[in-house]
């Protein structure tokens, strides 16, 4: 199964929008996230139970290596929201941290899934664009990378952005489509193992 032997990272978006309380929810969309994480990172430990790489971003990141299910509670503790989406140097990190890896032989065998969980357009567009059709030139096949965005909330023009990667991709210089966006309601509808097989197989 293209799900194990396979490395996943979980990016989290902790600007200062993540603070809005979601309509009919009750909860923040943090608080939301936390959960949905719990949940994600269950599930990955199936597949990769050393388990899984999480970074927090607003404007600035910190990076947490081998987060299980049991660790993620402590994540969601030492970061609260604030600060603005950018998104792209976390996404250069993530990046360059696998080919880091793949080049020493230290990647697992089916590659990498990166999952960018965030409810706001980035602040950097085209530098998050140029990120990701950088990082389709340095890989083998279109299932050795998947990269999943996840949005939460509706801001409409983050959905436009997301839409855009997720079909555009291959017209703006891009090796492969590696791209696949989802909403959290969405999720809901889904299992997760869908949402890891539509981010390496869209």
């Amino acid at each position: 199964m293209l799900l194990e032997d396979r490395d996943y990272t979980l990016i989290i978006d902790k600007s200062g929008s993540m603070s809005t309380i979601e309509p009919n929810k009750a909860r923040t969309r943090w608080e939301i996230l936390q959960e949905s994480t719990f949940a994600l990172a269950s599930k990955c430990e199936q597949f990769d139970p050393d388990g899984i790489t999480v970074y927090v971003f607003s404007n600035t990141f910190k990076r947490y290596d081998h987060v299980t299910s049991a660790k993620v509670k402590q994540v969601f503790t030492e970061n609260e929201p604030g600060g603005p989406t950018n998104l792209a140097g976390v996404l250069q990190d993530t990046i360059n941290n696998y080919f880091q890896r793949k080049a020493v032989g230290k990647t697992k065998k089916n590659g990498e899934i990166i999952l960018v969980v965030t409810d706001g357009e980035p602040c950097d567009r085209q530098a998050v664009i140029e990120t990701i059709v950088n990082a389709t030139q340095g890989i083998d096949t279109p299932e050795e990378l998947g990269i999943s965005l996840i949005q939460v909330g509706s801001n409409s023009n983050a959905t436009k952005f997301f839409t855009a990667l997720d079909d555009l991709l291959l017209s703006i210089g891009a090796k492969f489509d590696i791209c696949d966006t989802v909403t959290l309601d969405e999720i809901e509808d889904m299992s997760l193992v869908d949402v890891l097989m539509n981010a390496i197989t869209d």
